[in-house]
């Protein structure tokens, strides 16, 4: 069973095809407790899940990792853009995260702070 016709809507139509693969997905460990997915690696570059990362990323509205680019510049670079070079380097196996950005913030309720790690950008979209 395909990951698209795994999840219909009531009416029967799928609405959301990377919804439908995490409930394949689901269905499919639930089933089998002792399984093991080892070929997930296709699923991660997929155009559409590349996409909803990003959604998630830019809603988050999160800080500049350590390459300091902001969501509006990557939004002005190009978000079709990124997620193409993105499938691309995960497709072929160059895809390597940048470190994280390091800061302290401050504790509530004493003056003692915690380290905080941000990654950038990119790397919160494939992660």
């Amino acid at each position: 069973m395909s990951a698209v016709s795994a999840s219909p809507t009531a009416s029967g139509s799928v609405l959301d095809p990377v919804r439908a693969l995490r409930h394949a997905l689901y269905r499919a460990a639930k089933a089998d407790p002792g399984r093991r997915f080892h070929a997930l690696r296709d699923k991660v570059f997929r155009r559409d899940v590349l996409w909803r990362a990003w959604v998630a990323v830019r809603r988050n509205n999160g800080a500049p990792g350590i390459d300091r680019a902001t969501l509006d510049q990557v939004e002005q670079y190009g978000v079709a853009r990124l997620l193409d070079e993105l499938a691309s380097e995960l497709r072929d196996g160059s895809w390597r995260p940048l470190p994280a950005r390091r800061v302290f913030i401050p504790k509530p309720g004493t003056s003692e702070q915690r380290p905080l790690s941000i990654p950038a950008v990119r790397d919160r979209i494939v992660r």
